[in-house]
């Protein structure tokens, strides 16, 4: 499904109606362009888990953990230089049961990442078709967690509209 937010408080609360759907066991891959909105996305689904301390992004300490309904983790892989690097820093133990995993850059770790997951990409359209405020947000449940939850994500996030 393809939604539109158009500034910042519209996509964080874009995050924070797919995070009043996730449940322990997600994991939500965040990709787009430097500047896309990631992390605000991302702080948007922690809020909408519970979090309620300053949500950051984690470019340069990989991951960050949080506490809401359930354990919420969030990496960065950007700067990450292999799939390698990757699994020493823990992978297998950040993706669990007990909690949600966020993965900005995800695309490029889909091979080491569960098949079923949420997809959440971000594109910020050229000038001359919106101002810079505006997202055009794809966004993808892959697998039995996410097909289960597909009608309930789609009227969630139906009141962002289309382009």
């Amino acid at each position: 499904m393809e939604v539109c937010t158009r500034g910042e408080r519209e996509t964080r609360a874009l995050g924070e109606a797919i995070g009043a759907l996730a449940a322990p066991g997600d994991v939500i891959v965040l990709a787009g362009d430097l500047g896309a909105g990631k992390t605000v996305v991302a702080k948007g689904i922690a809020a909408g888990l519970g979090v309620t301390e300053p949500v950051v992004s984690p470019t340069f300490t990989i991951v960050r953990e949080y506490e809401g309904r359930c354990p919420v983790r969030h990496l960065d892989v950007y700067r990450l230089d292999s799939l390698q690097e990757l699994m020493e820093i823990g992978l297998d133990e950040l993706i669990d049961d007990r909690g949600v995993t966020l993965v900005e850059w995800g695309d490029a770790v889909g091979a080491l990442l569960p098949a079923d997951r949420l997809e959440v990409r971000l594109e910020v359209l050229p000038p001359e078709e919106a101002d810079d405020e505006t997202r055009v947000v794809t966004i993808c449940g892959l697998g039995p967690r996410w097909l289960a939850r597909s009608a309930a994500l789609a009227a969630a996030v139906a009141p962002f509209g289309g382009r």
